[in-house]
């Protein structure tokens, strides 16, 4: 279920999307969990921030969530271009959102990634995970400094249908 050009959040379309790499995102200065680590982290969470939840039924992040929806896991829509994704209340940053937050799921571009882990680490996250074509050696960085769990460049939904 990917959508490389998701953003979500600032409404771009697929066409004001850049889909090359660069060179650093290209090279492997990041890791992922192992296949055991990551079905931990969908077993022992529950409260998911989507950031880029879309309420196109079209948009990657909206079947992704409705999924996660459909298998138990509170979601918590996170785009202040939306009021009401899949019928859930909407908010318009992290910080804004009330309580614990398990993983932040995030389908916005590479470009936003670093703020992005700046923001779960603030709200005191457990975990970031960042979609299909998601890279950010900057972002996995400063999530990995901060103690955060990072798993990048794969679908929360296809990992939970192989693994959980």
């Amino acid at each position: 279920m990917s959508d490389p050009d998701e953003s979500g959040l600032d409404g771009f379309s697929s066409k004001d999307v850049d889909n090359s790499s660069s060179d650093s995102e290209n090279s492997q200065d990041w890791s992922n969990p192992s296949s055991d680590e990551i079905e931990k982290i969908l077993e022992r969470s529950h409260r998911i921030a989507v950031v880029g939840l879309s309420s196109d039924p079209a948009r990657a992040s909206n079947g992704v969530a409705a999924y996660l929806l459909s298998q138990g896991y509170e979601i918590i829509p996170v785009n202040p271009k939306e009021t009401s994704p899949l019928g859930l209340q909407a908010y318009p940053d992290l910080a804004s959102v009330p309580g614990k937050i398990d993983i932040v799921d995030v389908f916005r571009r590479s470009e936003f990634a670093p703020e992005i882990v700046r923001q779960a680490i603030a709200i005191g996250a457990s975990a970031i995970w960042f979609q299909e074509d998601i890279i950010s050696p900057e972002a996995f960085k400063l999530a990995k400094e901060s103690g955060l769990t990072v798993v990048m460049n794969l679908c929360m939904l296809k990992e939970h249908v192989r693994l959980v």
